[in-house]
């Protein structure tokens, strides 16, 4: 197995490679994605929450592999129906309604900002961070909002009202608050 340019967070933080390391990366990374969604604004029909900011840091901190894995191990709790989606919801039939699009572009985004910090070594500094999160926003609205066209029939004006303007703000300060964090854990790491 080759190894990536650039080290996770993870990876960092505990080196030895074991299956069961990797499990426990990729469990803790779907609680994490599950407590957050608790933290909630409830908007009709998307409600703002702090998973975004979740699933983006989960996907820099473990790599594009458990990044992907954990936030589809955080889908199918969700589908089988533990209540780890917003408000404590958990249903297979979310995924058919307004904000399905956005549920399952999470192990995309996930595994885009895994990717770049594999890769790029982007999660080191404020603007690398800044930019793979906004590339990993961008694969969630990218597919959120046709979804919510379909499942709401909204277009244009209407749904970007509904499904891009009301998070525009919250998103700039978690990218904000993820470009801060993960430069931050770096700098605790590289002083073990």
């Amino acid at each position: 197995m080759t190894q990536a340019a650039h080290p996770t967070l993870a990876r960092t933080l505990a080196p030895a490679h074991s299956l069961t390391r990797d499990l426990l990366l990729i469990a803790g990374g779907a609680v994490l994605i599950s407590l957050l969604a608790q933290a909630q604004i409830p908007l009709k029909p998307v409600p703002v929450t702090l998973q975004t900011l979740g699933v983006l840091l989960v996907g820099a901190a473990l790599g594009w592999k458990r990044g992907f894995a954990a936030l589809a191990l955080y889908l199918a709790l969700g589908a089988v129906g533990l209540p780890v989606f917003a408000g404590g919801v958990g249903s297979f039939a979310k995924f058919a309604g307004p904000t399905g699009g956005y549920l399952l572009s999470y192990p995309f985004a996930a595994a885009l900002v895994g990717y770049l910090v594999e890769r790029f070594g982007l999660d080191r500094k404020f603007l690398g961070t800044a930019l793979a999160m906004l590339l990993g926003t961008v694969v969630i609205y990218a597919l959120g909002l046709p979804w919510l066209s379909m499942t709401t029939g909204l277009h244009g004006d209407k749904l970007f009202a509904a499904g891009l303007t009301p998070f525009i703000l919250g998103d700039s300060l978690k990218l904000g608050l993820a470009a801060l964090l993960l430069p931050g854990a770096w700098a605790l790491a590289q002083k073990k």
